[in-house]
């Protein structure tokens, strides 16, 4: 397995393999930039198909860890842990015990949070062995879930495009289209229920499509069926990298809006979506709620202080989406370009 050589290595400053046997804890940490500040991000269990893949999901996510930190304006850099296993199989306490004693080790240069396969729970246990662990509030609006803060920033940046791109300032009776309806997923929907959009909803979990189906009234699709359906707004809130060379051609959508992390498996789509007249909001950008919301809790500001920074999303997104028009790039280059003047700039 390569290191510097990687696809994905982008600078990151350290990344650590952690392997504890007694534990079963197979885990990687990677911090790209603290340049703006310590990195935070959160951890994610997933059962890889490789370690390469492991590297490289854990590679792009710190990357977009610093550019989603410096482009919401936090003092914070970017880092990302992934631990290779199933989360609703692997995952037991000591397990979570050994990852806390790695992130120690590193003496704050990586602080974790909750993420795809792990919970608030599971950041409570993490905290028994290290300091460096945030979303663990209970006197916090969600007890300290991000989840509801990224939904509601996904929201406002989705209105935002919208907005943008059909010059309508409301949703109803427009078609979303939401691959995934976990805890995200899920609370986007009902955001977007109670606007009038008609949902779409597909997800790899039954239980989740019948709770958004019979709560919510939206249609189900299969996984695969849901890059083609009819829909103005495509919102990935699962896996990255599903925007592809063999789903690009599928979509009709003609804004793309989600959750996911990391939603374009190669920059050069962004490129792509532009000459097909699609507006993409950078994922980093719109799903910056999280984040934000777990920046808050550290900073101990109150919760109108954190819903107006969480709505700057959507006055950010449309000053990217007119650097676009104005200058021919990709929303994904402005928002990189942005990013990059913020945090580079800090290291002068």
């Amino acid at each position: 397995m390569s290191m510097f050589s990687h696809l994905e290595f982008d600078n990151h400053e350290k990344v650590i393999f952690v392997n504890d046997k007694s534990s079963g804890l197979k885990a990687i940490i990677a911090v790209h930039n603290t340049n703006l500040g310590p990195s935070l991000g959160g951890c994610r269990m997933w059962p890889y198909e490789s370690d390469d893949a492991a590297l490289t999901d854990v590679l792009r996510l710190s990357r977009g860890m610093t550019y989603k930190s410096a482009i919401a304006g936090l003092p914070l850099g970017g880092g990302k842990c992934v631990i290779i296993g199933d989360h609703r199989k692997d995952k037991h306490p000591e397990l979570l015990r050994a990852l806390g004693r790695a992130i120690e080790s590193l003496s704050g240069a990586y602080i974790t949070a909750e993420d795809s396969g792990t919970s608030v729970a599971d950041m409570v246990t993490i905290s028994e062995c290290t300091q460096y662990v945030s979303g663990v509030m209970a006197d916090s609006e969600h007890g300290g879930d991000p989840s509801p803060s990224t939904a509601y920033g996904v929201f406002v940046g989705l209105k935002s495009a919208v907005n943008y791109k059909f010059k309508r300032d409301n949703l109803k009776g427009l078609k979303v289209a939401v691959q995934g309806v976990g805890n995200v997923g899920f609370h986007l929907c009902k955001y977007l229920k109670a606007e009038g959009a008609e949902l779409i909803v597909t997800d790899i979990f039954p239980a989740n499509v019948e709770r958004a189906v019979s709560e919510l009234g939206a249609t189900a699709v299969a996984p695969d069926e849901i890059y083609s359906v009819e829909a103005d707004v495509f919102a990935p809130c699962a896996m990255g990298g599903i925007i592809n060379a063999e789903t690009l051609h599928k979509l009709t959508a003609k804004v793309i809006a989600g959750a996911a992390n990391n939603q374009l498996s190669r920059p050069e789509i962004s490129q792509i979506l532009l000459a097909n007249n699609v507006l993409y909001a950078p994922d980093y950008v719109i799903n910056a709620g999280g984040i934000i919301d777990i920046a808050y809790q550290r900073s101990g500001e109150g919760k109108e202080a954190l819903k107006c920074h969480i709505e700057l999303i959507g006055s950010t997104l449309t000053s990217i989406f007119e650097r676009s028009d104005s200058t021919g790039y990709s929303t994904e280059v402005v928002a990189n370009q942005i990013a990059q003047e913020r945090f580079e700039k800090s290291a002068d």
